[in-house]
């Protein structure tokens, strides 16, 4: 047995992990499924307890890392283990970028897919789930279906074709079950999704502070339309007449002509600049520490107009920090993501202001305005606005607060983020996510027994 926590490094639980190399591989796992189930696991960058399945078996996808491009398209046909960092490193260069990025490239595609990821263009470009053209998963008879956004078909082991009909009935169904469907419906170990061509390997952002929340969201509502790539970062620990006050950071893809004389436009070296140490003390991110970052973050974000910034600062600043979850030490920490819908932004207020008049420490608290959504039917984002941070583990009465932003949220119709919960309720997913009953109907249909289970999926009664 093998002890597996999220990257927010709280409650472990034993499994036997395997690594299969591909598809059939995985189908011989499926039909030989011990007693507590089978759940796929990419590169553990869910928050909480998405890829974990205490007493069970856990698929690590990672062998699963062939791809392809019609560089005349821009059309990837990926499969589930490959990261999109390693997309990112072999596309670049030829002129192409991922369609969508969170704020992590060392996401797999098939964790891409299952928690229908966002990025800091969802306003424009929706999530994920969007761009995909077609999914390949494993189901729990073992069979391999491809099945697509408006239809699909079953394929058997020996490769002959069906139609609309088997296992989860309409492929279209299945499709959306599976996309922002946490691994739920079956092992994913291919996709099919296009890209993005681009000039460079820079982006040119624009830098604006704000000097408290409303302006903030007043800012973002009047020009984000004018960025394919926003997002504010919020000191959550400023109070009074400051309280919200952000860094706005907005930008797109550079041209060419806008690079300096000799530049190389499509180089792209990504990796780490710092490693973090092996051990941190709990209460290293503590109000005192924290706040003087803010402090210096705010001072050091001057307003800027056309700066030339690489894809990996820009679109991934922690991933330039090695194993950066340790620094809030042993006892890990959780990440909260809600959205609300425009409208509710009563809802955000009240919340933010909480947030800064109990000192709750985030070393990262980001906002972002959603676009139009996918039909994915337990996926995250609606349109409106998604609020991230995260805090340290153990602290106390920090149960008992993020319970009360979990009755707020639902109250105003929106929901949290089941790819970064660790520790909500049925009854709150329940009342949060209007179409769980139909994804249920889709994940019987496809997996009668209950052969797909997770951590999460016990904690929620999914």
């Amino acid at each position: 047995m093998t002890f597996l926590t999220g990257w927010g490094r709280t409650a472990p639980t034993p499994a036997r992990l395997t690594r299969p190399r591909s598809a059939e591989e995985i189908a011989e796992l499926v039909r030989q499924a011990p007693a507590r189930g089978v759940a796929a696991r990419g590169l553990g960058r869910s928050y909480g307890d998405a890829a974990q399945n205490a007493g069970g078996l856990v698929c690590d996808c990672t062998g699963l890392d062939t791809w392809s491009i019609d560089e005349t398209t821009g059309l990837v046909t990926a499969g589930a283990g490959v990261s999109l960092h390693d997309l990112m490193a072999a596309l670049v260069p030829r002129g192409w970028f991922v369609p969508v990025t969170p704020g992590t490239r060392h996401v797999t595609v098939g964790g891409a897919v299952a928690a229908d990821v966002h990025g800091k263009n969802h306003h424009v470009d929706s999530s994920f789930g969007a761009h995909l053209r077609s999914l390949t998963l494993v189901t729990a008879s073992g069979e391999t279906r491809t099945v697509t956004p408006d239809g699909g078909r079953t394929v058997t082991p020996d490769g002959s074709g069906g139609g609309d009909g088997g296992d989860g009935g309409d492929g279209g169904d299945l499709f959306w079950a599976t996309v922002g469907g946490m691994g739920l419906t079956g092992v994913i170990t291919e996709a099919v999704f296009r890209c993005v061509p681009i000039e460079t390997s820079r982006v040119r952002v624009d830098v604006e502070r704000t000097r408290d929340l409303d302006q903030t969201l007043e800012t973002m509502a009047a020009t984000d339309d004018r960025y394919r790539y926003t997002v504010a970062w919020i000191d959550l620990l400023a109070r009074g007449g400051r309280m919200g006050r952000s860094v706005l950071t907005r930008g797109d893809h550079a041209a060419r002509d806008e690079l300096p004389r000799g530049a190389d436009p499509l180089a792209f070296n990504p990796g780490p600049v710092l490693k973090a140490p092996p051990w941190a003390p709990n209460g290293l991110l503590n109000p005192v520490t924290v706040r003087a970052f803010n402090e210096a973050w705010y001072a050091k974000s001057r307003p800027a107009t056309g700066l030339i910034q690489g894809i990996a600062p820009f679109f991934h600043p922690l991933d330039g920090v090695d194993g950066w979850n340790r620094v809030y030490g042993s006892r890990g920490f959780v990440q909260y993501q809600f959205a609300v819908p425009f409208g509710q932004e009563a809802t955000l207020r009240r919340i933010v202001a909480r947030l800064s008049a109990e000192g709750v420490v985030s070393f990262l608290t980001v906002l972002k305005r959603f676009g139009p959504g996918t039909p994915g039917m337990l996926s995250f984002p609606i349109p409106g606005w998604t609020l991230a941070l995260d805090i340290p583990a153990g602290r106390r009465g920090l149960a008992r607060l993020l319970r009360g932003f979990d009755d707020q949220v639902a109250e105003a119709g929106g929901r949290i983020y089941l790819a970064k919960d660790s520790r909500t309720s049925a009854a709150t997913v329940a009342a949060m996510y209007p179409r769980l009953d139909e994804w249920r109907r889709v994940r019987d249909e496809v997996d009668p027994a209950g052969v797909f289970r997770s951590d999460l999926a016990r904690r929620l009664l999914l």
